[in-house]
């Protein structure tokens, strides 16, 4: 692998940054509760912790990989089982009778929040989330090679934070509006089932493929 595969690397992040979990549950929450003000507060905070980790594990990974090749072939590997574990988690959630999603919501704090505490409690959400610092690591390792340059390291990172701010604040702004938080909840099956599939599908092609010489 010569150079770095820009569509991977962005779909699967896509993918994983869209799919329900703590991070979406709590900008959710928070627009639904709190207004949209405080959910885009929310959302920078998880925006700010997303770019940290990822910084952290583009310049750290890097330097591990083009010195350790093997490492690169392993972690490869991990990520793709890593993204077949995350489709089993979809695919349980669409088996599922009812979602949770709600009594997660309700359990969440209804207290008006400043915009202080809310950008805080976002940046804690992401930072102590183990699944992004996994996701993250395995994902660089799949999409660039082993002697990817700083330049290209920084123009991953400035695409990932785009797309995350995009993917974050439209939530923020979606889940404030009435109309389109319920059709959320109605289609959320639906939209496990998407997951699932595309989860599935990346870690296959991934564990199937071989890397040019």
């Amino acid at each position: 692998m010569q150079e770095i595969h820009y569509t991977l690397i962005l779909m699967g992040a896509f993918v994983a940054m869209a799919s329900p979990g703590p991070a979406t549950l709590a900008i959710a929450s928070t627009s639904m509760n709190q207004g949209r003000v405080q959910g885009l507060a929310l959302a920078s905070g998880i925006l700010t912790g997303s770019v940290f980790w990822s910084c952290s594990t583009a310049f750290g990974l890097g330097a591990v990989l083009y010195a350790n090749v093997w490492l690169f072939e392993s972690l490869r590997y991990v990520g793709a089982v890593y993204l077949l574990f995350l489709a089993y988690k979809s695919c349980r959630s669409v088996m599922a009778n009812q979602s949770n999603t709600h009594k997660m919501l309700s359990a969440l704090e209804s207290r008006h929040m400043t915009l202080r505490s809310a950008y805080f409690r976002g940046l804690a959400i992401h930072l102590t989330n183990p699944k992004a610092i996994l996701f993250l690591g395995s994902l660089f390792a799949m999409g660039m090679p082993s002697s990817v340059s700083t330049q290209g390291l920084l123009s991953v990172i400035i695409l990932l934070t785009i797309q995350s701010a995009c993917i974050n604040f439209g939530y923020a702004v979606l889940f404030s509006n009435p109309r389109i938080r319920q059709g959320y909840f109605k289609m959320q099956r639906g939209f496990d089932a998407v997951f699932a599939l595309m989860f599935g599908v990346a870690g296959l092609k991934i564990l199937l493929s071989k890397l040019a010489p």
